[in-house]
């Protein structure tokens, strides 16, 4: 059954390099015969979080949140490509994720991170898993690492090495399952509240 995924992406970066990293992703996404809309930080440029999405009266948000919003609620599962900066989420990140709260809710994540060096970012990914968990989008138990970013995909996504292929087939297959089991909850359970 085809899913419809939101990839957000958090890098803001003049010379940003998991940008390939988050085009390979949604590439593999969509050939598994999935929908998928594509949210990059640097694209919305939100500003620091003063109000969230919920704080405004309704249909008075600023267009950008209120966009975000019917992207977010439609979404079965969040695919978060993070990179890893001072062994943290990317501040970008953090701000467009804490704009939202009730919108993440029920829908499964699932983290794919990256680093310039050896570690492939997992230290903000740790991070991030109680992030997403306290936005009521918990992450899938695989994370999807690559180290040495800049090295790894051409600037459309392709990879150098087709090793990347087979090794993102597992942890694409875990995120569907997570996100058809709780699209089935929701439609034939409802959510608790």
């Amino acid at each position: 059954m085809a899913l419809k995924f939101v990839s957000l992406y958090g890098s803001v970066r003049s010379d940003r390099q998991g940008i390939k990293l988050a085009r390979f992703l949604n590439t593999q996404v969509k050939s598994r015969g999935h929908e998928l809309d594509f949210v990059d930080a640097l694209e919305y440029r939100l500003p620091l979080l003063d109000r969230m999405y919920k704080e405004y009266p309704k249909g008075e948000a600023p267009a950008p949140l209120e966009e975000l919003a019917e992207t977010i609620r439609g979404a079965d599962g969040f695919l978060i490509v993070s990179g890893e900066y001072n062994h943290g989420i990317p501040p970008a990140l953090k701000n467009l994720l804490d704009h939202f709260l009730e919108e993440w809710f029920f829908r499964p994540s699932a983290i794919a991170c990256y680093s310039a060096g050896s570690f492939g970012g997992v230290r903000a990914a740790v991070q991030l898993r109680a992030t997403l968990a306290e936005l009521g989008m918990p992450s899938i138990s695989s994370i999807f690492a690559v180290p040495k970013v800049q090295n790894a995909f051409e600037e459309d996504g392709t990879p150098q090495d087709p090793a990347w292929e087979r090794r993102v087939g597992r942890f694409l297959t875990e995120f569907e399952w997570w996100a058809q089991a709780l699209a089935d909850a929701r439609r034939n359970r409802g959510v608790p509240y």
